[in-house]
């Protein structure tokens, strides 16, 4: 169904964004990220104690891809 679309204001568009103005059947962004974090790590919330004495992140990854992303 058409649309009227006044005044648009982009502000930023990230590297796996879509921008779309109109009719669309699908939209599939592609991403990927690997993300290594230690102990204590991504806590949220308000009064949050941790504690670690020792804390190692092993980050050694033997193959070289995860997950391709192909088709882009």
């Amino acid at each position: 169904m058409p649309a009227i679309v006044g005044a648009v204001k982009v502000i930023t568009i990230d590297a796996a964004s879509i921008f779309n103005i109109g009719d669309v059947y699908g939209m599939s962004p592609y991403a990927q990220a690997k993300t290594f974090a230690g102990g204590g790590s991504f806590n949220t919330g308000d009064g949050i104690r941790v504690e670690l004495d020792y804390s190692s992140t092993n980050v050694y990854d033997k193959d070289n891809f995860d997950q391709i992303i192909s088709g882009t």
